[in-house]
């Protein structure tokens, strides 16, 4: 089952059942059976360990600079800032400095099109096509070797049509084109050039096709910025008009926007490395794409108030964006055992996570000996530059890690995440 549109009061009832439902298929193990034990004390002492180990990645240079937010019992216990914010000018880092967020953008459009879900405004199986109508003759890519051994590629339609819930899930079909291989990853060839905004975007994908079944397997892709698009279509603004009225100004998170226009703001990005200037997308360079799965850029104190908001289930300061029924549906597995969903070497939530509307969501210690660090239910996302943002409910801390790093990003974000859980007290 998923929530009508018809009706916001039912909406909110069918969406506490499937989590009520989810979580009992898929129940979080006890803290007993892996991550810290509930109330568990953090070190002080420990959590020192992260300045040296960011300190010597920043003097190596093997990151330019970097920030590190851990809030817990809705106060900082530690912010720090290490290296540089441009390393040629010589500038160091500071808590002002803007970074781009890629992929962690894709959270905030997830949740502000769950804020919609929440108004009664769409519903989870509706079809895509109900809002961007060239949806409807989308067509799935089959690869298949023809009788002289060359690969050729099979239209054929999809089983049933892409929903809302696909996009928010990544099983839509859609994919990516800069990874992996096949005919349907080489179609995506081109699809960035020229000046175009949303709704042109979503006409491109339309006209490429599905790499796979909807449902069948999570494929990482643009399913976000199609998810945009609808946000534009249902609310009658563009994307980011929508998500500053209804979300980042509400929640005080005044430097989160697609492009800096500003010079004051444009003097604050933290630069990459030389050798790292080579990600497709840069905020500096203003264009009409308000890219909803990667565009953003934000800044160490917008995502304190963002990561607050998470940690309390979807209110701050009195102000409640997303109802408890539709919080606890968005940050609950949906593709576990039995879901039809298939991961292959592309599942990016990784060992122990499985996935909600937008985050990653542990649900098991994975397959690691021992398990990676964290804690039952807590969700996450990053970056391709290397903005990191965990919230674990279970402990009532959230961290978020902010550089501009390419390179060296998965090294910091792997071992800052083991430094904060080793400073557990057992």
């Amino acid at each position: 089952m998923h929530p009508r549109r018809s009706a916001s009061s039912g909406c909110h009832a069918t969406l506490l059942a499937i989590a009520l439902v989810l979580s009992t298929l898929t129940a979080p193990l006890s803290a007993a059976d892996f991550g810290p034990r509930p109330g568990a004390t953090l070190s002080p002492e420990k959590l020192a360990r992260i300045d040296d180990f960011l300190n010597e990645q920043t003097a190596t240079g093997k990151i330019p600079g970097v920030i590190v937010l851990i809030q817990r019992h809705g106060k900082p216990i530690y912010l720090k800032c290490f290296g540089k914010r441009d390393v040629e000018a010589g500038i160091d880092m500071a808590p002002d400095a803007i970074f781009p967020i890629h992929s962690v953008t894709k959270t905030i459009t997830s949740f502000a099109a769950m804020m919609l879900v929440d108004r009664g405004r769409i519903a989870l199986d509706d079809p895509v096509s109900k809002y961007i109508p060239s949806f409807a003759t989308m067509k799935v890519g089959v690869e298949r070797k023809d009788e002289t051994g060359r690969p050729v590629l099979d239209l054929v339609p999809p089983r049933r049509p892409v929903t809302i819930e696909d996009l928010l899930l990544h099983t839509s079909g859609i994919t990516y084109g800069f990874y992996g291989d096949g005919l349907v990853k080489m179609a995506y060839g081109g699809i960035y050039l020229g000046d175009f905004d949303n709704a042109e975007f979503a006409e491109r994908i339309a006209r490429v096709p599905l790499a796979e079944q909807p449902r069948t397997l999570w494929d990482y892709g643009h399913s976000i910025d199609i998810l945009g698009r609808v946000i534009e279509v249902v609310s009658g603004q563009s994307l980011y008009q929508f998500e500053k009225t209804q979300l980042l100004d509400p929640l005080g998170m005044t430097t989160t926007r697609f492009f800096l226009t500003d010079p004051a703001e444009r003097a604050r990005y933290a630069q990459p490395l030389r050798s790292d200037r080579h990600v497709e997308r840069n905020s500096l360079d203003v264009t009409r794409w308000e890219s909803g799965g990667g565009g953003m850029v934000s800044t160490i104190a917008d995502f304190a108030r963002y990561g607050q908001m998470l940690l309390n289930g979807g209110s701050l300061d009195g102000k409640t964006y997303l109802s408890p029924a539709t919080f606890a549906a968005m940050t609950t597995d949906h593709i576990g055992p039995g879901s039809g969903v298939a991961r292959n070497y592309f599942y990016y939530p990784g060992d122990g996570f499985g996935f909600g509307y937008g985050f990653g969501v542990r649900t098991d210690p994975g397959n690691a000996v021992p398990p990676p660090p964290g804690s039952p239910g807590e969700i996450k996302w990053d970056g391709a530059t290397g903005v990191y943002i965990v919230v674990d409910r279970a402990q009532d801390m959230f961290f978020v890690v902010m550089e501009n790093a390419p390179a060296g990003r998965m090294h910091v974000q792997v071992n800052v995440k083991k430094l904060i859980y080793d400073a557990f007290e057992k």
